[in-house]
C-alpha cells in the first residue's frame, strides 16, 4: 500500500494538520461493526518486568519521535467528501497501563485486543498494556497496521534500554518478475500459470463448533521454523502459504465440503524499516489463488512449493494500489463519505461469497532486536494478530524470533470455538513440517 509521508511536526500552528484517510483506511472504516472491532494485537514477551515509569515515558517519547502515531479521526459533515485524520502534539489520554497482576490478567488483556478497539476519536488510537513481562500493544487497524507499530515499539526499546534497536534484516525489496522459459532448464522450470478462480465461489472455512460469544476468538503456538534447501526456489513465505492452503483444505474435507478453488490473502509490505518508516497503514494487499486439483490428500509439496513460489514472486512484482484499482475508484472524492459508505457496505456483502478464503500475514524475522537493555532484556516472543471478519472467519499471522516461529490463529466467534483453533492448529503445524527439506 503507498502509505502517507511523515507532516511537519504537529502542532507546529493554532490549527492542528490534517492528512486525508488512505484507501485502506477509508474503507476499514466504511465497514466497521460496533460488535466484530478491527484490532491488530502485537504481544512482546520479554526476560524480565519492564520499570512502569521508564517504559510509561520511553513509549510516550516514542510517540514523539513518530508523529505520524499522534492522530485522531477529525469530525466532519455528513456531505464531507473524506474522511481526514487530525495531528495532535499530544496524547488525548494514557496509552500504557499496567493491570493488576492476577492469574488471568494475560488471557483478559488478549480477550480486550480482540473485542476492544482504541477509539479513532483520541489519539492515538492505541493502547499498550503491561502484565509482568508482556507487552500487549491492541491497535485500531482503521488507522494503523502491525509493522508500523512494531517500528514505534522498536524505538521506545531504544529509548527504554539505552542500545540501538536498528533493523537487523534488510529491508524489503520488490521480487523481479521471471518471464516463463522457453524450455525447462536444470534450475529453473516453466512457471506454471496461475489458476483462475472466474466467477465460481471461492472457499470458505467450514463451520465448527463456536462456543463463546465474543467477537473474535484467538490461539497462539511457538513452531520450529521450517527447514528448506540452501538453493530452494521457494521462501518460508511460501512454506507457510502452502501449509495454510493444505491446512484449510484438509479442515473443509473433514467437515464435508465440497472442494472449491480457493484464494489467499497475502499483505506485502515494501517500506524501509528504519526511523523514516511511514507510519500507517502500508501494505498493499495480494491473492494468491488455489485450484481444487492442487490441495488433494497427497499433492507433490514440491512442485505446490514451487508453484506458489511462481504465484507469490509475481504477485510481489506487479505494481497494483493498495487494495486494488476498483477500491482506489470505490474511494475517489466524488461523493460524499456517506454515500461511499452506503454504497461500500451493500458491495461487500454483495461479492461475500468471492471473498478470499483467509488471509495470512507473515511478518517473517522481526526485524528489530526490541532489546530493553540491561535488567529487561531483548523479546524471546513476538505475537501479532489480524482482524478476523467473516466471510473469512480465520486468518493466520507469523512471525519468527529467536529462530522460533510465532504461530498465531485467530478467528471469529461465530465460526470456531477453542477446539477447533486446536485442531487447525495441529494441521498447520502437521503441513509445515511436511515443507521442510524440498516437501518430501
Amino acid at each position: 500500500m503507498t502509505a502517507l509521508h511523515h507532516p511537519a511536526r504537529p502542532g507546529s500552528s493554532s490549527h492542528p494538520r490534517r492528512v486525508p484517510f488512505t484507501v485502506v483506511d477509508e474503507v476499514t472504516r466504511h465497514c466497521l461493526h460496533p460488535r466484530v472491532p478491527e484490532t491488530v494485537h502485537i504481544e512482546v514477551h520479554l526476560p524480565a518486568r519492564p520499570d512502569p515509569a521508564r517504559l510509561r515515558t520511553a513509549f510516550n517519547e516514542a510517540l514523539r519521535r513518530h508523529p505520524r502515531i499522534l492522530m485522531r479521526e477529525a469530525p466532519g459533515p455528513w456531505y464531507r467528501r473524506r474522511y481526514e485524520w487530525e495531528l495532535t502534539p499530544h496524547p488525548d489520554t494514557e496509552v500504557v497501563t499496567f493491570p493488576p497482576p492476577t492469574t488471568h490478567a494475560l488471557t483478559q488483556a488478549r480477550a480486550r485486543a480482540l473485542s476492544l478497539a482504541p477509539p479513532l476519536t483520541l489519539s492515538p488510537p492505541v493502547r499498550l498494556e503491561v502484565i509482568d513481562r508482556v507487552l500487549l500493544l491492541t491497535v485500531n487497524h482503521t488507522a494503523l497496521d502491525g509493522p508500523a507499530c512494531l517500528r514505534v515499539l522498536a524505538t521506545a526499546a531504544e529509548i527504554y534500554g539505552g542500545r540501538d534497536n536498528s533493523p537487523t534484516t534488510a529491508a524489503p525489496t520488490r521480487a523481479p518478475a521471471h518471464p516463463p522459459a522457453p524450455h525447462p532448464t536444470k534450475n529453473r522450470p516453466i512457471p506454471t500459470p496461475a489458476p483462475r478462480t472466474g466467477f465460481s465461489p471461492v472457499a470458505r472455512v467450514a463451520r465448527g463448533t463456536p462456543t463463546s460469544t465474543a467477537p473474535n476468538g484467538m490461539l497462539t503456538a511457538e513452531l520450529p521454523v521450517p527447514s528448506r534447501p540452501r538453493d530452494a526456489p521457494y521462501t518460508v513465505n511460501d512454506q507457510l502459504m502452502v501449509a495454510t492452503a493444505r491446512m484449510i483444505a484438509a479442515w473443509n474435507r473433514e467437515h464435508g465440503s465440497p472442494p472449491r478453488p480457493m484464494r489467499i490473502t497475502m499483505p506485502v509490505d515494501d517500506r524501509s524499516r528504519g526511523l523514516d518508516m511511514p507510519i500507517g497503514n502500508g501494505t498493499r494487499l495480494v491473492e494468491v489463488p488455489y485450484a481444487p486439483e492442487e490441495l488433494t490428500r497427497s499433492p507433490d509439496v514440491s512442485d505446490l512449493l514451487r508453484r506458489t513460489a511462481d504465484r507469490t514472486r509475481a504477485l510481489k512484482a506487479l505494481p497494483r494500489p493498495q487494495l486494488g484499482h476498483g477500491a482506489a475508484l470505490l474511494t475517489a472524492p466524488v461523493l460524499p463519505v456517506a454515500l461511499r459508505a452506503a454504497f461500500t457496505r451493500t458491495l461487500r456483502r454483495t461479492v461475500a461469497p468471492w471473498t478470499s478464503t483467509t488471509l495470512l500475514s507473515n511478518i517473517g524475522r522481526v526485524p528489530y532486536p526490541l532489546d530493553f537493555g540491561e535488567g529487561t532484556g531483548r523479546a524471546t516472543a513476538v505475537w501479532f494478530s489480524a482482524p478476523a471478519r467473516m466471510p473469512r472467519g480465520l486468518t493466520v499471522t507469523t512471525a519468527s524470533t529467536a529462530g522460533r516461529l510465532h504461530l498465531a490463529l485467530r478467528w471469529s466467534g461465530v465460526l470456531l470455538g477453542t477446539s477447533d483453533g486446536e485442531r487447525l492448529r495441529d494441521l498447520f503445524a502437521e503441513y509445515l513440517d511436511a515443507t521442510s527439506g524440498g516437501g518430501k
